[in-house]
């Protein structure tokens, strides 16, 4: 399959992008070293596409991230970050995080208003030590819709008017809301993480149809459901979460089904997500070099038509799938 370049509204960006979740010490701290080497060879091999948060790592991401692109001719990359969580120090010693470890001592706090983003993308905007970022995600509004749409989107909508950004949207763990928010708010993109997988394709009813037809991009993340398909084992992630007996199954199968026809599970997962027209970016995490050079390998794998056929044939993805080589 290759890098390909594709359009995300005005921007020019590749079909992978890093996601940087893992270097902010996503389940297991990250050194700055491998943190460096990771973006290297992420660039080395062609990826322009980089998403962060400041939620990932509490700001430890972005900071890495500005570190490594400001070494970079600004025009050559597309750089996404998100709103709706500004960080502060807590009073008292900062308790350890369930999920990112290794991170300074400042603590996410939601403010999706309209000052509370704007003042989270000047911080973001220091941390990374960019003069500006191409585009602008509302994070994980789910218990917010009121206040993401009168607040946050209309600071958002305030600088893409203003040409501080290029694009602007959403990204979540669910499917239903950004449907919600496309009819509401005119947006450029979704990122979306986890819905649209082997193990779960939630986004064909609804949210792939209508961005399909208003032209709203997709940055797909979580194509990996947090690591059960890459690593389907005991204690493997589903969601962020240990992953249930049911899916741990599900899993397994895929799996076999991968090694019967000579193939691996991530090459099948990742080149799947890829195949539906809706889906602009990919968006892999990753927290060292090696793991790069995997995650595009995979993209360039040679899955056999006949893996896809028996997919289809027993029915372990949603009829509507579309399959790599219209299988």
């Amino acid at each position: 399959m290759g890098m390909k370049r594709l359009r995300l509204g005005a921007l020019d960006v590749t079909s992978i992008g890093l996601g940087s979740a893992p270097l902010g010490g996503l389940f297991a701290p990250v050194s700055d070293a491998d943190a460096e080497a990771t973006l290297a060879r992420a660039w080395a091999l062609g990826v322009r596409f980089f998403d962060t948060a400041p939620l990932y790592g509490f700001g430890l991401a972005e900071r890495r991230l500005g570190a490594f692109l400001r070494q970079q001719k600004r025009d050559s990359y597309v750089i996404s970050t998100k709103v709706g969580r500004l960080l502060r120090a807590p009073d008292g010693a900062a308790a350890e995080d369930e999920h990112y470890k290794g991170t300074p001592r400042e603590r996410p706090v939601f403010d999706f208003s309209h000052d509370g983003v704007m003042r989270s993308v000047e911080e973001s905007l220091e941390r990374l030590g960019l003069d500006r970022v191409d585009v602008l995600l509302v994070h994980d509004p789910d218990d917010h819709y009121d206040e993401a749409v009168t607040g946050a989107f209309r600071a958002l909508q305030r600088l893409r008017e203003a040409g501080t950004v290029k694009a602007i949207g959403a990204g979540m763990n669910q499917s239903e809301m950004p449907v919600r928010f496309a009819e509401a708010v005119p947006v450029d993109c979704f990122l979306l993480a986890g819905r649209y997988t082997l193990l779960d394709q939630g986004a064909l009813e609804a949210l792939f149809p209508l961005c399909q037809a208003r032209n709203i991009g997709i940055l797909l993340g979580g194509i990996y459901n947090s690591g059960i398909l890459a690593n389907p084992r005991t204690g493997a992630k589903f969601n962020y979460q240990d992953a249930d007996a049911a899916l741990m199954a599900r899993a397994l199968e895929l799996d076999e089904l991968c090694r019967r026809h000579d193939t691996e599970l991530k090459a099948a997962a990742l080149q799947f997500c890829m195949a539906h027209p809706a889906v602009t970016v990919a968006v892999l995490g990753a927290r060292n070099a090696g793991e790069v050079a995997d995650n595009i390998a995979m993209s360039e794998k040679a899955v056999p038509a006949a893996f896809w056929q028996e997919l289809r044939a027993r029915k372990l993805v949603d009829a509507r799938a579309p399959l790599p080589g219209g299988t």
